[in-house]
């Protein structure tokens, strides 16, 4: 296995591991800071809130990889293979085209962001690195997305079952 394809096949876990590390830590810190020391940083605070940010973002993109999110399927079990697919690839559709324009207006906060040099309260650093985390999302949710699109017509094609995605609950 090439190393392009384990970055595929593990990438939102990665990022999903060090973000939520990231939080654990720092709040940990600063709640014993808070207890023991009677003191806490606007850091740890901004911290802890942006990883936050990233998680929710890497998580709905790896959700999408898997598909794992929220949705009605009763009607999916009474559905053959290609009605099925067709119904998939719509969805992923409407998603896809969503996931663009919401793209494109969170490149424009970024961008405004970055025109006017916003900084954080605690750290002191371009905001930009922040407001990145929903474009960063959605840019990987389109990635997943085309990959999705691909796997699907393949099904399709090939008269297999569609990717259904691990159940949470059977």
């Amino acid at each position: 296995m090439s190393v392009w394809q384990k970055i595929d096949r593990d990438a939102e876990r990665w990022l999903l591991l060090v973000f939520y590390v990231m939080l654990v830590i720092t709040m940990a810190i600063e709640v014993l800071r808070r207890e023991i020391f009677s003191y806490s940083s606007i850091w740890g605070e901004e911290i802890v809130r942006y990883s936050f940010i990233y998680l929710a973002w890497i998580g709905a993109a790896a959700a999408v990889k898997e598909r794992a999110h929220i949705r009605i399927d009763v009607i999916m079990h009474y559905l053959g293979p290609r009605p099925k697919a067709l119904l998939y690839i719509f969805g992923d559709l409407v998603m896809f085209f969503v996931a663009v324009i919401a793209l494109y207006w969170s490149l424009e906060t970024v961008h405004v962001s970055m025109k006017f040099g916003s900084v954080t309260d605690g750290l002191r650093i371009s905001k930009v690195w922040f407001l990145m985390a929903v474009p960063v999302g959605f840019a990987l949710m389109i990635w997943r997305l085309l990959q999705s699109f691909l796997r699907d017509f393949r099904s399709l094609r090939d008269g297999v079952p569609v990717y259904e995605g691990d159940k949470l609950f059977d």
